[in-house]
């Protein structure tokens, strides 16, 4: 009894006669396994070629840790000091709840600071200085030139229109 052909055989073999798979990404080259010993390869690759950003999976202090150490470039969009003092406001609230947190069973946690709002707020507006100063200024706004309706001259401005 012979080999019989199935039919993904022969859909693999009607693309490779079209070409499909000819010129594709990476031909030629030596694949990539150098992390084959870790066993989270594929994940770590995946996320990599995805352009996954994994700050969302870290555990409460660290989350917290990262966000701290972004203060105040990450601030630097921020228009007003209000809106700088309500951000560091809400992120020292944070680490309150996660230092009050219950630690179940656990002998330490790691520890998160809180920052100084005022300090911040200061930096905040040197780097907003820096910022604004290298900004080029904004073009003037012409306003367009208003166009009139085919309509006006018809009905506007007759007796017994209302």
């Amino acid at each position: 009894m012979g080999y019989r052909e199935g039919h993904i055989d022969r859909v693999i073999r009607d693309a490779q006669a079209r070409g499909d798979f000819d010129n594709l990404p990476g031909a030629g080259k030596p694949l990539d396994l150098g992390d084959m010993g870790d066993p989270d390869w594929w994940v770590k690759r995946w996320v990599r070629r995805e352009g996954i950003d994994t700050s969302q999976a870290l555990p409460g202090p660290l989350a917290l840790r990262k966000e701290r150490e972004g203060f105040p470039e990450s601030l630097a969009d921020l228009a007003t000091e209000q809106s700088v003092r309500v951000v560091l406001q809400d992120f020292n609230r944070r680490v309150r709840d996660e230092v009050l947190r219950p630690t179940f069973g656990r002998l330490s946690r790691p520890v998160v600071v809180g920052v100084d709002v005022e300090a911040m707020v200061l930096r905040w507006r040197e780097l907003r200085a820096e910022h604004v100063a290298a900004s080029p200024a904004p073009a003037p706004v012409v306003p367009a030139p208003r166009r009139r309706r085919w309509w006006w001259p018809f009905g506007a401005g007759r007796a017994g229109s209302a």
